[in-house]
C-alpha cells in the first residue's frame, strides 16, 4: 500500500510539533506548506546585521511535563551548579551536568525573570507586589483606594462574565483595574474592554488573582533554594524560564531540520489556497508558490491547519454555508510591529533609567503604561540571552506597537516609524535618541486572534470545520484561539494523537487550554 500523506499548513510550533510526532508515532509521512521564507511562526528568530530579534518575547515555560521533556530533547539545558538547579517538573534534574553555553550552541539557556510596568515615570513590579515601594510609589491614598475595591469585589462579583473588564474587576477590583488593566488593554486591543470577551482572560491569566499575587510575594521572601516552582505556579509569577541561546527560532529550526532528516518534507514560500474535499472528507490540497504564482495539487489523506480560519473556509471553496462564511469573515486580528533599535551604552550619570548591568535596565521586558506614548511593550534582547546580540558593548532593543493591519500606523513608513519610536524611547527616559546605532522595522500581521467581532459565533464556526473527519485544526491562528506556544503544541499532539489512534472526534484538541484541570494543575493527560 502506498505511504499515506498528512498535509501541515504552517511550520510554526503547532505545525513543526505535528511533523515531528507524525514521524515519531506513525507511518503517515509529513508535507508542511509555509508561506514564508522562513521557519517558526510567530516564534521565528529574525538575525539583523547579527542581532536577533524575537518577536513578541517567548519564554519557554509550561504546566506539561511532556512539552518541557519534548524541548529538551531538542536542545537540551545548559550546565548548573546543584543548587541552582530548577525544580524537576521545570528543569530535568541532569541540568547540573549539563552543556556548556560558552562552548556549545546547541543549549537551553535558564533565566532570571523580571518585567516590570512603566507607570506615571516610575517603575512597578508586574504582576504587582504589595511590598512597601509599591505603595509609596502608588501613593497613601490610591493604595486605599485600591484595597477597598478589591474588598468590594469580593462581596459584589459580576456573575456571569460577559466581558473581559467583568473578568479583571471580580478578581482585582474596579480601582486596580481603572488604574493597571483598563488602559493598557485597550491599546493592546483598540477597543473597550466591554467589547471583548471574557474568554480573552482565562486564556491568557488562568488563575491569576490578588490572592494569588500575594500568596506569591510572601513565598518569593524565601530563600532560592526553598521556593522552587512547579506547576501550580501561575505563569504570569514564574522567577525563571528557559530560552535557546539564539532565541526561539533555534529550537524550530532544529527541529524542522530532524523532520526532514527523517523522510517529512518542508516546503517555504508556499501557500495553500485551496482544499478539495467531498462535505465531510478533505482529498487534496492546492498549493501555490509565493514567487513564481505557479500552482499544483497534492493529495492529503490527513490535512492539519493552522493557517488563519478566514483562509481556511475561502479555501473550502463555494460549499460553505453562507452563516459559517460571514462568522470567518468577521473575526478580528490585532497585528504588530517591533522596531528594533541598537543602542550604545549610555552615560551611567544620565537621568535615564538606568539600572541593570547592560548600562540601561534590567528587566527581559517592560510594559509601557503611559497614555502619552503609544509604544506598549519594550523587550531588552540583552537581557533573554546575551547572545542575541553581536556586540556586548551595545544594547539591543524591541519596541512593540500594537495596531491594525492598514490603520495609520501600520501604514507608517518605516523611516516614521524609527522615528517615533526614537521619540518614545526618549520620552519615557529609557535612552536618548542620540544612543542610535541601528534600526529596523517588522510588521507581523494577524499575530493575536481577538476576542470580538463575531467570535461569539464562532461555535457554529466549530462546529461546521468539525464536521470533516481528517481535518484536524491546530495552534494559534488555525484555532482563533490566543494559545501560548506550549498550548499550541499541545494541540499538535493531541491531534496526531487522534489520528494514530483513528479517532475523528475533535473535542480533546479544544480542550487544551480550556479546561479548567489544565490552568490549575497542569495539563491533562
Amino acid at each position: 500500500m502506498s505511504q499515506k500523506t498528512a498535509v501541515i499548513v504552517g511550520a510554526g510550533p503547532a505545525g513543526l510539533t505535528a511533523a515531528r510526532e507524525l514521524l515519531r508515532q506513525t507511518e503517515i509521512r509529513p508535507v508542511v506548506f509555509e508561506r514564508s521564507a522562513s521557519v517558526g511562526g510567530l516564534s521565528r528568530t529574525i538575525n539583523y546585521n547579527g542581532n536577533r530579534i524575537d518577536i513578541g518575547g517567548h519564554r519557554f515555560f509550561s504546566k506539561s511535563p511532556m512539552v518541557t521533556g519534548w524541548w529538551q530533547q531538542i536542545l537540551p539545558v545548559q550546565r548548573l551548579p546543584a543548587s541552582e538547579a530548577m525544580a524537576p517538573q521545570t528543569v530535568s534534574s541532569g541540568a547540573p551536568d549539563g552543556p556548556d553555553p560558552e562552548r556549545t550552541d546547541n543549549v537551553m539557556l535558564v533565566r532570571d525573570r523580571l518585567s516590570r510596568i512603566l507607570f506615571m515615570g516610575r517603575l512597578f513590579d508586574y504582576p504587582l507586589s504589595p511590598r512597601p515601594s509599591t505603595l509609596w510609589r502608588l501613593g497613601l491614598l490610591r493604595s486605599f483606594r485600591i484595597a477597598m475595591s478589591y474588598a468590594v469585589s469580593r462581596f459584589g462579583r459580576v456573575y456571569p462574565e460577559k466581558s473581559l473588564e467583568d473578568f479583571l474587576v471580580n478578581r482585582f477590583g474596579h480601582e486596580l483595574y481603572r488604574t493597571f488593566f483598563r488602559d493598557y488593554t485597550e491599546k493592546v486591543w483598540g477597543v473597550p474592554c466591554t467589547e471583548i470577551g471574557a474568554e480573552w482572560g482565562s486564556q491568557r491569566i488562568k488563575g491569576l488573582s490578588m490572592t494569588k499575587v500575594v500568596t506569591d510575594a510572601l513565598r518569593g521572601l524565601a530563600p532560592r533554594g526553598r521556593r522552587a516552582e512547579d506547576r501550580r505556579t501561575e505563569t504570569s509569577l514564574i522567577r525563571r524560564f528557559l530560552y535557546p541561546k539564539y532565541g526561539p527560532g533555534q529550537l524550530w529550526e532544529k527541529t524542522a531540520a530532524t523532520v526532514t532528516s527523517q523522510g517529512g518534507e518542508i516546503r517555504l514560500q508556499d501557500s495553500v489556497v485551496g482544499v478539495r474535499h467531498n462535505g465531510t472528507h478533505v482529498t487534496e490540497v492546492t498549493v501555490q508558490h509565493g514567487r513564481t504564482g505557479a500552482t499544483r495539487h497534492v493529495k492529503a489523506d490527513y490535512l492539519l491547519s493552522t493557517m488563519p480560519v478566514a483562509d481556511l473556509i475561502r479555501a473550502l471553496g463555494d460549499g460553505v454555508p453562507q452563516t459559517v462564511r460571514d462568522i470567518a469573515a468577521g473575526l478580528p486580528y490585532r497585528d504588530f510591529i517591533t522596531v528594533g533599535l541598537l543602542l550604545s551604552k549610555p552615560d551611567p550619570d544620565s537621568s535615564r533609567l538606568v539600572n541593570g548591568q547592560n548600562g540601561i535596565i534590567a528587566d527581559n521586558w517592560l510594559y509601557v503604561q503611559e497614555k502619552r506614548v503609544k509604544l506598549g511593550r519594550i523587550q531588552i534582547f540583552n537581557n533573554w540571552s546575551p547572545y542575541m546580540v553581536k556586540d556586548p558593548a551595545t544594547v539591543w532593543l524591541g519596541l512593540e506597537y500594537f495596531c491594525s493591519e492598514g490603520d495609520a500606523l501600520w501604514s507608517r513608513a518605516d523611516g516614521d516609524m524609527i522615528r517615533l519610536a526614537i521619540d518614545e524611547l526618549e520620552s519615557v527616559r529609557i535612552a536618548c535618541g542620540s544612543q542610535v546605532l541601528d534600526a529596523v522595522v517588522i510588521r507581523e500581521p494577524k499575530a493575536y486572534p481577538a476576542y470580538f467581532g463575531t467570535y461569539s459565533d464562532f461555535s457554529a464556526l466549530r462546529d461546521y470545520l468539525d464536521t470533516f473527519d481528517n481535518l484536524f485544526l491546530m495552534g494559534r491562528n488555525g484555532m482563533h484561539r490566543y494559545n501560548n506556544q506550549d498550548h499550541s503544541m499541545l494541540t499538535a499532539m493531541t491531534a496526531v494523537g487522534n489520528i494514530a489512534e483513528g479517532r475523528s472526534d475533535k473535542a480533546n484538541i479544544w480542550e487544551v487550554n480550556a479546561e479548567r484541570q489544565y490552568h490549575e494543575s497542569g495539563a491533562p493527560s
